[in-house]
């Protein structure tokens, strides 16, 4: 067995990355929590809480479309530093927000630049990935994962305590910047944005033509998959609560299980995919989502539910650093701008999803509902091949 002995330097600007992915998992969860105390205080309606909600997602996917131009100008580097920056600094405006126009811009506001560094800090991992000549991603998406466990348990905590939403939001801001301004010089140098993998001029044609087609198989493998995360956020609980008359507590437990799931499965993918290669990694890990889901749901039982949500958060772990990975790593195109592409498909199913959940519940039931992301599952498994180019 050879050993390659890895720079210092690299070494530190893999750590500089796996915390802004954490960073990234933090902002993302920390105001979840306080969702229930923002809309005591501003007296908000069911109604006008769901339009506030839209305002991330919205900002996030319009954010990610021009995410790829932003880090080709300015370099992975700075819109990674940058956009979090921003993003930690929105909270203090949400904890803030005094009637719904406020809170709804807050909100646009931290999707836009979480979407930013969203898409920057995946290049900087396309980016580690080339160096180090093996998959990382999806350990990085372990972190983010790993982030939001993190800054959910401190939201319930700050909660619980009764600690000001302002107050909460503020000293979470001032930690996240820290945080980033300490990693600021140990990313990768900005040169790494500007070297998409060569295509040789005689193919070029062909090659970008194939590219293009590439990107929206990548991009719907994307969406298929958001659009099962985001059921089993907004979903699962209120399936074991209503359809399958569980308590409150049992009724959270579909969701911990997916999540904890997902975090394994993407901290132990960097090594299955080196093994097994990550077209094979994508269908069995989508068969195993989709199986699982569906038997669950089948069986309609508490314990049955709860282990097939548990499944598809394990089956489905591997799909977006997988999906990133290859539109990063497409000959001829530049990391960013490909996975900006990925991303712009695929937040979509983020936005779309939980509503269109909903409308389907509401015609057939919530258990046959809840089978569409068992069914896209299968889309996945057939377009799996276009996440060839996701080996560095």
């Amino acid at each position: 067995m050879v050993t390659y002995a890895i720079k210092p330097e690299l070494s530190r600007a893999r750590g500089a990355v796996t915390l802004a992915f954490l960073v990234h998992g933090m902002l993302s969860a920390a105001w979840v929590a306080r969702i229930p105390q923002i809309k005591e205080r501003l007296e908000l309606s069911d109604g006008e809480l769901g339009l506030a909600l839209l305002g991330a997602p919205v900002g996030l996917a319009v954010a990610v479309r021009l995410a790829g131009r932003t880090v080709g100008s300015r370099g992975s580097r700075a819109t990674t530093i940058g956009a979090g920056v921003a993003s930690a600094l929105s909270l203090v405006p949400l904890g803030l927000a005094w009637n719904l126009p406020i809170l709804v811009v807050s909100l646009a506001a931290l999707g836009a630049s979480l979407g930013l560094m969203d898409v920057a800090m995946n290049a900087q991992g396309v980016a580690l990935e080339r160096e180090y000549g093996r998959p990382l991603l999806s350990g990085l998406h372990g972190f983010y994962s790993i982030g939001t466990l993190v800054a959910a348990l401190a939201g319930a905590a700050a909660a619980h305590l009764h600690v000001p939403v302002a107050a909460h939001f503020g000293v979470a801001a001032v930690v996240m910047v820290s945080l980033l301004l300490a990693c600021r010089h140990r990313l990768l140098d900005p040169s790494v944005d500007a070297a998409p993998r060569p295509v040789d001029a005689v193919d070029r044609g062909p090659a970008v033509k194939a590219g293009r087609w590439t990107l929206v198989l990548l991009g719907v493998i994307c969406l298929c998959s958001f659009v099962g995360e985001g059921a089993m956020a907004d979903w699962s609980a209120v399936y074991l609560r209503e359809t399958l008359d569980t308590g409150p507590g049992v009724a959270g437990l579909g969701y911990a299980g997916c999540a904890i799931a997902m975090a394994a499965g993407r901290l132990a993918g960097d090594r299955v995919v080196a093994r097994f290669g990550a077209v094979r990694v994508l269908r069995v890990g989508s068969m195993i989502a989709g199986l699982g889901l569906a038997l669950g749901l089948l069986a309609e039982h508490p314990a049955a539910a709860v282990a097939g949500f548990t499944l598809f958060g394990l089956g489905a772990a591997p799909v977006a650093p997988v999906t990133f990975s290859a539109a990063g790593n497409l000959p001829g195109v530049p990391a960013a701008n490909g996975i900006s592409r990925v991303t712009g498909v695929g937040y979509l199913g983020l936005l779309a999803g939980p509503p269109v959940i909903g409308f389907v519940a509401q015609g057939v039931g919530q258990t046959w509902a809840l089978a569409v992301p068992a069914a896209l599952a299968v889309m996945i498994v057939l377009f799996a091949g276009a996440a060839r180019t996701a080996a560095p």
